[in-house]
């Protein structure tokens, strides 16, 4: 079979819809708490957003350039468009039809009222008009709209108001338009007088819509509606040409407000010619118009989500532990390292050993050096304090900081400049990839010699998303790993070509014909009698030759599951093709955030970790590392807990058919339910040893019955 056929591969776009179509799922999963429901509906908002200002916007822009050649995958990028306008349609209906009629319904029944300006009581209403007069009148701006005063710039995901108004004094004048900013520098949730155990709130929007009169002196207002547009906001840079990649970075962030408008959000009572007028002037169609019913920008209820109360409407607080093997004060964090690797699997796990293992090397004399990659991290980030300290105590402190981190940019040349100001030695990368491995080092002088002391991750060095997001990360002193730890560091900060890593793979030059390798040896080495055994959890599955490999192992017997939370162009289960391959999603309380690959190696298992997914950019275009899980302890544990609690999760799982749909995974009547971030979460309450974790007895049903299949 010709497995290059766009047939057997799925749309990237369309999978990433189907991804956030899952999301919403957990939104209308009446055994998610109420507020953490609404957190839902809020992560879905925030993910269209980010994906029609880069990969919608890239669709449309092949579009305006006149590109008809069919894609890879088989689609024209105007197929393409009209196929994801469609689905975005029908999923944004959903996502209001829900908030409206069950979510916002039961809030209000909770205490949580979010009221519209005609149910104030007289209280209520004085109180909004003493907040707009005093908090928001005087920073409103209204631009009127004329043949001399054309739309003005709208700011993009700015809210703003389209204001229809009428001359009284002149019979039979057309309508005249305005808009108005609404102030970003005003949160938009304003507080109300309540009742006890009650919050009343006001939309900012619905604070100002019922007295624009007193902006319009004279004038008859016939109409107030909130409309808001999305930009192209992906960053063109040409790395050859910049000579200051930082300053280059800064200007093209302010030119991501200017992009060209890809989407026009707007409420449902909007005068029909208002729209036409704001499609028109935008230069978009009626199909980028989004006419909803109910409050625009619904991320922004991350914020009624966290009012404080309500905790009977949230998910159980969980404090992580810190791990078994880190817990003795008795020592300090170098010398458990050198009794032997440690595991971390977070948010299970506390990023705070992570945080501790760089706090303690900046104060430790014999501390040397200290080398980190950062890509992702907070906004008062403990593990950049800690750098600072360590170069003001005299340590040769190096940082690699990924400028070009989508929609992080401005963060990280914040931190960029911070950290120079403290005396660390700054990068910015490579020319034209980006660095995206999760790498730390402190080189330390010991008694018997001086060794590297290595973090190796699969997410950020983001102490507020390690509490959300699924990651593993591994602390090491293995003399190979940090030989390989510093040629890295030689590459990314100065000139140095790849060298012949000793454990490590790294991107680009040799992660992916690692994988690719292990692939076609697992299908070399099956046969009917003993299959071949894949295990691939990430993010997504989208490069090709990497599809392809898998393909083949599948058709040579190699029994392969893909634990895949978002993008995935496989298409499972196809005769001849992929009948071998099963894929599913785990969507829930937390982001499930890890790469973890699993080779079964006829009988001798490899298990490696990694920053990348199984993506062109990740594999072609960045630096990323892959390391192998060496002690077989912790092997164990990844892989009798942290992958086989996934496949037999079927609480959030979901299953992908061979026709590119999601079904969520059967429950069959008296099958034990095994939720698997629940059970993560039992396990480290337990804080029990390495190897002494004890499954509950319904995963323990599943994993039985699961390793009694050819899969096991």
């Amino acid at each position: 079979m010709n497995l290059r056929d766009p047939q057997w591969y799925e749309n990237r776009e369309l999978s990433w819809a189907e991804f956030n179509h899952r999301v919403l799922e957990e939104a209308t999963d009446e055994r998610n708490p109420l507020l953490e429901r609404l957190k839902f509906l809020a992560i879905v908002s925030s993910n269209l957003d980010e994906f029609y200002m880069v990969r919608v916007a890239g669709v449309m822009k092949q579009v305006a350039a006149g590109v008809r050649e069919p894609r890879a995958d088989g689609y024209t990028p105007l197929d393409l468009l009209d196929r994801l306008r469609r689905r975005l349609h029908r999923m944004v209906d959903e996502q209001y039809t829900h908030a409206r009629e069950v979510v916002f319904p039961a809030l209000r029944t909770a205490g949580i009222r979010v009221l519209q300006p005609t149910e104030l009581s007289p209280q209520q209403t004085a109180a909004a008009d003493e907040f707009f007069t005093r908090e928001v009148f005087p920073v409103l701006a209204p631009l009127a709209i004329d043949p001399g005063h054309p739309l003005p710039f709208l700011r993009n995901l700015s809210l703003n108001l389209v204001v229809t108004l009428r001359q009284p004094w002149v019979q039979g004048a057309p309508p005249l338009m305005a808009v108005i900013e609404v102030p970003h520098v005003v949160k938009r949730f304003v507080p109300l007088p309540s009742a006890p155990g009650q919050r009343d709130l006001l939309l900012l929007e619905d604070l100002i819509a019922p007295r624009v009169e007193r902006l319009f002196n004279g004038y008859q207002v016939l109409r107030v509606t909130p409309f808001r547009v999305t930009r192209n906001a992906d960053l063109n840079i040409d790395e050859d040409e910049a000579e200051d990649l930082l300053r280059a970075i800064e200007a093209e962030l302010r030119e991501r407000e200017r992009g060209n408008p890809v989407r026009l959000e707007i409420r449902h009572d909007v005068d029909p010619l208002a729209l036409q007028f704001l499609v028109r002037e935008l230069g978009l169609t009626q199909d980028d118009a989004y006419v909803v019913d109910g409050p625009l920008n619904l991320k922004d209820f991350f914020a009624v989500a966290g009012l404080p109360g309500f905790d009977s409407l949230r998910d159980r607080p969980f404090v992580a532990p810190i791990v078994p093997a880190l817990r003795a004060m008795d020592e300090g964090i170098f010398a458990r390292i050198r009794r032997g690797d440690i595991l971390l699997h977070h948010p299970y796990d506390s990023f705070s050993s992570v945080v501790d293992f760089v706090e303690q090397a900046a104060v430790d004399p014999d501390v040397l050096a200290l080398k980190l990659t950062l890509y992702r991290t907070s906004g008062d980030s403990p593990i950049v304090h800690a750098l600072q300290r360590a170069a003001e105590n005299g340590k040769q402190v190096s940082a690699l900081v990924e400028l070009k981190a989508r929609f992080d940019e401005g963060n990280n040349i914040s931190w960029a400049r911070q950290l120079e100001e403290a005396g660390v030695h700054v990068v910015y990368g490579l020319l034209g990839l980006k660095t995206h491995c999760k790498v730390l080092c402190a080189v330390r002088r010991d008694r018997d010699r001086i060794r590297q002391y290595i973090h190796l991750g699969t997410g950020n060095y983001h102490p507020s998303t390690a509490k959300l997001y699924t990651d593993l990360g591994l602390l090491t002193c293995d003399p190979e790993i940090g030989e390989d730890v510093c040629q890295l560091f030689n590459i990314l900060t100065g000139y140095s070509e790849f060298p012949q890593w000793h454990k490590l793979a790294v991107a680009p030059r040799d992660l992916k014909k690692k994988l690719l390798r292990l692939i076609a040896r697992e299908a070399e080495q099956s046969s009917r009698a003993h299959p071949g055994r894949i295990i691939a959890k990430c993010n997504a599955v989208i490069e090709p030759l990497v599809m392809r490999a898998l393909y083949e192992a599948s058709q040579a017997g190699v029994q392969i599951d893909l634990v895949c939370r978002g993008i995935c162009g496989i298409r499972p289960g196809l005769e001849g093709i992929s009948e071998n391959i099963r894929v599913r999603s785990v969507v829930g309380r937390f982001l499930e955030h890890s790469r973890i690959y699993y080779f079964g190696n006829a009988g001798n298992p490899e298990v490696y970790c990694a920053s990348a997914d199984l993506m062109d950019r990740n594999l072609d275009r960045r630096i990323e590392t892959m390391f192998p899980v060496q002690d077989p302890a912790l092997r164990s544990r990844i892989v009798n807990e942290v992958l086989a609690l996934a496949l037999a999760d079927n609480v959030k799982a979901r299953e992908l058919q061979p026709d590119g749909t999601w079904v969520r995974v059967p429950h069959h009547p008296g099958e034990p339910e095994v939720n698997s971030q629940e059970e993560f979460l039992r396990l480290a309450l337990e804080q029990a040893p390495l190897g002494q974790t004890k499954l509950g007895a319904g995963a323990r049903f599943l994993l039985q019955r699961l390793a009694k299949t050819k899969r096991g």
